[in-house]
């Protein structure tokens, strides 16, 4: 997952940085077909890394004594395998459809990146029917995913009842962060995906969000399950509270 963070952050903004500090920003049609292809093949393999990580939750609350043998190192790599497949997969089916598009016409995006719904807009054709397309594919596999992980964390929350109040609360420490992950990350790829072609004013800022916000939050999220890091957090809250006592 950091890995893919790291990746999926360093798609959009040093080209983003570089256009900010140029009056001119182009960026050639290769290069447009190559950023959409990356952007969507790490954000699909990063989809099914969470999911994959949504199950690995389940089997350490659900089966804890069974977890080394389930999420042995085999299956790991399987699930590797088949997120990177699985974004591969997804992006070049967007790939391909849009290099069928014809563009004749007006060369200026509405927007800091290149991606499907701002490149339909320069085609010298109806996309309806692409845009249909960008639904089915991208916004279905949100939606898919996202029902996915409300099924694994209910079945996770239902199976929280028989437990004590301790172990309650170490399940919930586990789900937390990365529910908290989950939300930052599907919630504006609904919105931008799972929605017909229409533009509106916010676009630009959830896109940002989603493509280097939620990246860069996601390593603070999980380093906040960090024993050591709990300590230090700890410690200066204390330190703090001392500091406002004594003045």
């Amino acid at each position: 997952l950091s890995f893919l963070d790291a990746s999926f952050s360093s798609v959009i903004t040093p080209k983003m940085i570089a256009d900010s500090l140029c009056e001119r920003k182009t960026i050639s049609f290769q290069g447009c077909m190559v950023q959409i292809f990356v952007v969507h093949f790490l954000a699909g393999a990063e989809v099914i890394v969470l999911t994959a990580m949504a199950y690995a939750r389940y089997v350490a609350i659900c089966k804890p004594l069974h977890y080394v043998s389930i999420m042995n190192r085999k299956l790991c790599h399987v699930l590797v395998g088949i997120a990177f497949t699985g974004g591969f997969l997804h992006s070049i089916i967007q790939i391909l459809f849009t290099f069928r598009l014809p563009f004749c016409g007006p060369n200026v995006i509405e927007h800091f990146m290149c991606d499907l719904y701002p490149l339909l807009k320069l085609a010298c054709t109806d996309t309806h029917i692409f845009g249909i397309l960008v639904i089915a594919n991208s916004g279905s596999f949100c939606i898919i995913i996202v029902s996915l992980l409300l099924v694994s964390y209910g079945i996770i929350l239902f199976s929280l009842r028989k437990q004590s109040s301790e172990g309650r609360r170490k399940a919930l420490s586990t789900c937390g962060s990365q529910i908290a992950v989950v939300v930052l990350f599907f919630i504006p790829c609904m919105f931008i995906y799972a929605r017909p072609p229409t533009s509106f004013s916010v676009e630009k800022m959830v896109c940002i969000f989603y493509t280097m916000i939620t990246p860069l939050l996601n390593p603070l999220i999980y380093t906040f399950r960090n024993k050591d890091m709990k300590t230090a957090i700890k410690k200066l809250q204390k330190r703090l509270v001392a500091i406002s006592h004594e003045q």
